[in-house]
């Protein structure tokens, strides 16, 4: 008994002496061990296709195998299946273990989007309609994938064309289906849609009228007339005042300048050689300016009160970090953005802000008005201000935007009543497609590496496409590193909200923090819509607008950025 314990006792010492922390350790050598396939224990799959996991094991005979996600059992063979349709991370523990311990991994997996190569193509919605031997080039964006990626067109079910680009060009009318098709090993798209060519007597008119009903003060005149007229051919036009004919001609516009209040209809008569198309319009001539003027008070708030209508172009500080789906909610949302100091970004060309106020800011011949920006040095986006007087009364911006003429007003490379029309994107992380009324075409790119909302069109604009229409500036940014890296936007000489002016910021400071700061504008630069002075004594809304459409590589479109309007008149006398 005394040998035996005698034995015990030396094996317990040579066991403590090899455990300096007096911890009992298994043999290494007889424990499992794993080996991941994976060297830095992370892999990759695509949502809803089957990853297998599969580790290399020693001294792993009789083991038993535990793999866990979320502390949950998922496996218990030597190999995991992983197949998970959620996009986001998995963190996965194995533990292998046998009668002389137990050997653990942790690994992650990531699940990813598949790359499917989603089609976005502009069609009109009943297809396109296009003139026996009038060529029609069709531009399709797909989403970037890092795969192999197949482009097919088809016309009538014939393939003919593996390129993305395709111009469709015949000289027989009839009706014809193109489909435009993509593929790779992670999906599919196609598209489908018809076109009609047609004889130049089987063409379809078309014109867009912007509004139907009008309001101008008595002794004022105003210009009607269609926009976007398409195959007009010999059209003739005939326009007629309470029933009288006023004008006839092959020239689309008329010059409304009946003085004496009251409501009039209005009708134009498009006829040539094939069709006759009517519209018919309401002109309500308003009491003389005047009469709806508020004045001021000690009261009175020297700031906005109220946004009407805030309508963005797409652009990459659109849907972030506000989620509306109204023209009211995003009215809102401008409100809360200007009363914190915030900007609200109006996007690409053509979104623009309506703001108005708990007064009339009287004209006095000097700066009047007031649009706070955050423009810099080499960090212009100029915005075109428009003013309204209420000439009807009703406390609504229903009535003659006039322009406030800056330093490019009248030039040739400026251009008035410019269109254009936004498409929507159909997947998330997509460009927007536009066109314009001058025959182009563009973008406004997605920058995943800035901005990651998945669309940067306005997610209260419920259609499918929409335009917006206004004064073009000719774009002045460019390169100046010559590789891409440094971009400057030019300032314009005045006139422009957002925009570093050396004359209507009314101060030296260099901005060189990118603060808010504002530029300052006349209602005495106000003009018709034939440029000459609008003569306005007061004016109780504004509007600002983009007024460009370019963009500046990594840095993306230009967009007028807006912190506040105010009455500089109050300014001016504290």
């Amino acid at each position: 008994m005394k040998k035996l314990l005698s034995c015990l006792f030396a094996a317990l010492f040579v066991l403590s002496s090899c455990n300096k922390d007096d911890v009992i350790e298994v043999d290494s050598q007889t424990a499992p061990r794993i080996t991941l396939d994976s060297e830095n224990a992370v892999y990759t799959i695509k949502s809803g296709r089957e990853l297998t996991i599969s580790p290399t094991y020693e001294n792993a005979d009789k083991a038993l195998y535990v793999w866990k996600i979320d502390g949950k059992v998922v496996g218990t063979q030597p190999a995991l299946t992983v197949c998970e349709q959620t996009v986001g991370e998995l963190f996965v523990l194995l533990q292998v273990s046998n009668r002389y311990g137990t050997a653990s991994e942790e690994l992650r997996v990531d699940v990813v989007e598949l790359e499917i190569p989603t089609i976005s193509l502009p069609v009109p919605e009943k297809g396109y309609t296009i003139l026996v031997g009038s060529p029609l080039t069709l531009k399709p964006s797909v989403i970037d994938t890092s795969i192999p990626t197949t482009c097919t067109w088809s016309v009538n079910g014939k393939e003919v064309s593996s390129e993305k680009e395709f111009t469709f060009d015949t000289s027989e009318a009839g009706d014809y289906t193109l489909e435009f098709a993509t593929r790779n090993e992670d999906g599919e798209d196609s598209k489908e849609f018809g076109v009609k060519v047609c004889t130049i007597d089987e063409m379809p008119f078309g014109w867009t009228f912007d509004q139907t009903v009008f309001n101008l003060s008595a002794g004022r005149r105003i210009r009607l007339m269609p926009f976007d007229i398409t195959n007009a051919f010999d059209a003739s036009y005939t326009w007629s005042v309470n029933g009288k004919q006023v004008q006839q001609s092959s020239d689309p516009v008329y010059i409304f300048s009946e003085s004496a209040e009251g409501t009039y209809t209005v009708k134009v008569e498009m006829k040539n050689s094939y069709l006759t198309v009517p519209q018919e319009l309401t002109v309500n001539v308003c009491p003389a300016e005047g009469r709806y003027y508020r004045a001021g008070s000690p009261a009175s708030s020297k700031d906005w009160n109220k946004v009407y209508e805030f309508l963005a172009a797409p652009g990459q500080f659109v849907n972030e970090r506000y989620d509306v789906t109204t023209m009211d909610a995003a009215c809102a949302y401008a409100e809360s953005q200007m009363k914190l100091n915030t900007y609200v970004s109006l996007g690409a060309f053509g979104g623009y802000l309506v703001v108005g106020f708990d007064h009339s800011i009287e004209n006095d011949g000097g700066y009047n008005i007031g649009v706070s920006g955050n423009s810099f040095d080499g960090s212009s986006e100029p915005g075109i201000v428009w003013v309204m007087q209420d000439e009807n009364g009703d406390g609504l911006p229903n009535d003659t935007w006039y322009e406030l003429k800056g330093s490019e007003y009248g030039k040739p490379e400026t251009t008035q009543d410019y269109a254009v029309t936004y498409y929507r994107p159909r997947a998330a992380g997509m460009e927007v497609q536009w066109t314009d009324n001058k025959g182009a075409s563009g973008s406004v790119d997605y920058l995943s590496q800035f901005h990651t909302q998945d669309y940067y069109y306005p997610a209260w604009v419920e259609a499918d496409s929409y335009t917006l229409r206004g004064t073009c500036l000719k774009a002045n940014n460019y390169d100046q590193s010559g590789n891409g890296s440094y971009w400057v936007n030019p300032a314009y000489d005045w006139g422009y909200a957002d925009n570093f002016s050396p004359i209507d910021r009314l101060t030296d400071d260099p901005n060189s923090g990118a603060g808010v700061n504002a530029n300052h504008f006349r209602i005495s630069d106000a003009v018709t819509f034939d440029g000459k002075p609008a003569g306005l004594k007061y004016i109780d809304f504004v509007k600002v607008q983009t007024g460009i459409q370019a963009k500046s590589g990594w840095l993306g479109e230009i967009s007028t950025e807006v912190f506040g309007v105010f009455d500089y008149n109050m300014t001016k006398k504290k």
